[in-house]
């Protein structure tokens, strides 16, 4: 039965859409028949207990520049959709945590990918820590002492915001780098919350992998090598993309973490692994889908929606 599905997203006019997650998954949607409201996070209102957008109805083809069309701007009862995409890219900030409590609003009954609530409750660098023993050490503070105490003990660090994505604020600190106070006198005018450091993994010229995971199980893998000037994989700013497969410690990660995933209503994942330890789980919009599918992987839109319907029909 076509669906009513609700993307709440970036405009889809900024997206580049040969790497874009988000218009793959719409894209799925459409090919079998769903009906897409396109909506941006500034046009989500909440008023009386009831959650509304102004949405306009989507159409999308591949190809970049004209790869979209949308009707007329109406507004619609979010309550009304079988299906509603949380989709939009991170700074996870108030923003976007009050956007997952306009959410909760309709959910269940609509069914919000990811659960708003445990998006909400799982920060890509805060939820990984509950499985402390497949991560590399990691310290969360804003004391500048534990920082250096944190270096002296591991000579090598990277330090990086808490709430940032995408690789931005990055940093790779060697155990003789005079710029440490910097950084962290830095990190402390630009960022009220506390920030992250962990042991540098020298692995990581060997590549960060991007593992996805549908419904807490194993659906596809990428691996992201660095460029040789940068210590960060993310492809947007000079990664490689390869082919990879699992090894038995990354199938450990994922079936550690998988009960848990399914337990909050996490359908779509996607976990960073370094060497032997994973460093993020990512839930607000995690990326990679197209990557993997370009590299001969599985067509984890095609998955991800299976899931989606069978649960809308439960």
């Amino acid at each position: 039965m076509p669906l009513d599905v609700a993307v709440q997203m970036d405009h889809v006019s900024s997206i580049t859409i040969k790497g874009d997650s988000t218009f793959a998954l719409c894209l799925e949607a459409q090919r079998r028949g769903h009906r897409l409201y396109h909506y941006t996070p500034d046009r989500l209102s909440l008023r009386d207990g009831r959650a509304t957008a102004r949405a306009e109805v989507m159409e999308l083809k591949e190809e970049q520049g004209k790869h979209f069309t949308l009707a007329e701007q109406a507004k619609i009862d979010l309550a009304d959709m079988d299906v509603v995409l949380l989709r939009q890219d991170p700074p996870f900030d108030m923003a976007y945590i009050t956007s997952t409590h306009i959410l909760d609003r309709i959910h269940p009954k609509t069914l919000v990918v990811n659960d708003p609530a445990s998006v909400r409750n799982a920060p890509e660098k805060i939820f990984v820590t509950e499985f402390a023993d497949l991560m590399p050490e990691t310290l969360i503070t804003k004391d500048p002492l534990e920082v250096a105490e944190f270096r002296a003990e591991f000579g090598e660090i990277v330090l990086k915001p808490l709430y940032g994505n995408g690789g931005a604020g990055v940093f790779h600190l060697t155990k003789d780098d005079r710029n440490l106070t910097s950084f962290l006198e830095t990190f402390g005018i630009l960022f009220r919350e506390p920030f992250i450091a962990q042991r540098y993994l020298k692995d990581v010229r060997k590549g960060d992998k991007r593992i996805i995971l549908v419904d807490g199980e194993f659906a596809g893998a990428i691996n992201r090598v660095p460029a040789e000037t940068d210590a960060r994989s993310n492809m947007h700013v000079g990664g490689r993309a390869e082919a990879t497969e699992l090894t038995p410690r990354e199938r450990e990660i994922c079936e550690r973490i998988g009960p848990e995933l399914r337990r909050r209503g996490l359908l779509f994942v996607g976990i960073d692994v370094i060497g032997d330890y994973m460093t993020e789980i990512n839930v607000t919009s995690p990326t990679g889908i197209r990557e993997v599918k370009r590299f001969g992987g599985a067509d984890i839109a095609s998955l991800l929606w299976d899931r989606i319907e069978a649960k809308v029909a439960a």
